[in-house]
């Protein structure tokens, strides 16, 4: 006969077993982090790489899954979801939220910044005041990281700013809105996962962007020509909901902040070593990648006078601070 003490002890042996076993598993922290560009742009695969980072160094304790492509989130959904909480931490394109406040555009101000060290120079200027305004919003940034400089795809020749009346634009921001206005256009606001069908469809003709987004949307099945105009240096901006991250203990939040620094880093180098193959890439699938002539560029730039004006208006005095200080370094 079996000993009813024996058996209460067996039982209690495989309690105590069975949530030794499920211990591991209930101590996992599993986010997620939507993204808005395909998993084979250099922004996601940063972020995938990143999340790697993590996992490894926590031993698995917090795992992080990136949705490339907006297949969680659209772009402008990103940032309001990680402030609610429906994703622990997200990526976006900054300057898409500029009409909330004018130092989310800081890094689309025309011909302010157009070079690497240049972009560089000016987030270090601007960084404070952006996570200043991400913390009053319940968002923690953890990284930027810069695209290629911004040129002009079209479907024709362009000799000066003239040529461009009447062509649908698509915009991204206040300011490719604004630029479009300028200009005599047709503006559509499009985000980077819709331009390939806005472009096949024929909703837009032209637009502003890196090599990088005009590769991604196989930019030569529908346009012709990029103008390496250099207008600007856009920044996608990686962050975390604040109360998620003060969830975690001190050991977790410092391994997320050290593989941001790695992930910034790496961000920054990947851009500026693929910047070049991207244009490359372009003229190999018959687009003419052209410098704009002086007349052109000339008037791009006229342009800019205009649209910097209007964003050291909306910006006030701290605007101002920052564009001074950038340019003192």
């Amino acid at each position: 006969m079996i000993n009813r003490r024996h058996l209460t002890a067996a039982a209690l042996a495989f309690g105590i077993s069975a949530l030794a076993l499920a211990a591991p598993a209930a101590a996992q922290t599993k986010w997620n982090l939507p993204a808005a560009y395909p998993a084979d742009n250099p922004h996601s695969e940063n972020l995938t790489a990143f999340a790697k980072d993590v996992e490894a160094a926590t031993g698995g304790k917090l795992t992080i899954t990136v949705h490339p492509g907006a297949s969680l989130f659209k772009a402008p959904e990103i940032k309001r979801a990680v402030q609610s909480g429906q994703a622990q931490m997200g990526e976006v394109l900054i300057s898409i939220h500029e009409n909330e406040d004018a130092v989310f555009g800081i890094d689309t101000v025309p011909f302010l910044a157009t070079s690497f060290p240049e972009a560089m120079k000016l987030y270090k200027a601007s960084k404070a005041a952006v996570e200043k305004k991400l913390d009053a919003q319940g968002i923690k940034l953890l990284f930027m990281v810069p695209w290629a400089p911004q040129g002009v795809y079209t479907k024709k020749d362009l000799a000066t700013i003239d040529d461009m009346k009447g062509m649908k634009w698509r915009s991204y921001n206040v300011g490719t809105a604004r630029l479009g206005e300028l200009l005599g256009m047709q503006s559509v606001t499009i985000q980077a996962a819709e331009l390939p069908q806005a472009l096949a469809t024929g909703v837009v003709n032209s637009f502003m962007s890196s090599g990088g987004t005009g590769y991604d949307s196989k930019v030569w099945e529908s346009l012709t020509h990029f103008y390496d105009v250099q207008g600007w240096i856009p920044k996608n901006a990686t962050f975390v909901n604040k109360a998620a991250f003060a969830a975690l203990d001190k050991p977790t939040q410092d391994v997320i902040l050290k593989a941001a620094e790695t992930a910034e880093a790496r961000g920054w180098k990947a851009w500026e070593d693929k910047t070049n193959w991207y244009l490359d890439q372009l003229k190999a699938k018959g687009l003419k990648v052209l410098a704009p002539s002086p007349a052109l560029k000339s008037g791009f730039q006229k342009a800019g006078e205009t649209l910097t004006a209007d964003w050291l208006k909306k910006a006030g005095a701290d605007g101002q601070a920052i564009v001074d200080a950038y340019k003192k370094m």
